[in-house]
């Protein structure tokens, strides 16, 4: 085995290499949409997001984000409604119809 590289695991060796590895190809099959008229814009959606993928402007990077639901579920008025990929964008902008 002479001139075999052996590395440890779970070791970086390059760091910062997760901004070139986008994983929103990863996602589970919906993605989150926020109603911004409802949203009071805490911020606890960009605080729980594991893949840092909702930005300070609490706008969703789908370029990062796998779906996994924790914003809609941690979000204190449910504005974020976790949608299928193939809902257009046009919804993220709508408000919701409330039920009376």
């Amino acid at each position: 085995m002479a001139g075999m590289k052996i590395t440890t695991g779970a070791v970086i060796e390059e760091p910062g290499s997760s901004v070139v590895n986008k994983t929103g190809s990863w996602r589970a099959g919906k993605k989150p949409f926020r109603n911004k008229e409802k949203c009071i814009k805490c911020m606890r959606c960009w605080l729980v997001c594991p893949d840092n993928a909702i930005g300070e402007d609490i706008e969703t990077n789908y370029d990062y984000c796998k779906g996994c639901g924790i914003c809609a579920t941690e979000c204190p008025v449910k504005c974020i409604d976790m949608v299928t990929e193939d809902m257009d964008k046009k919804c993220e902008i709508q408000p919701k119809k409330s039920k009376k």
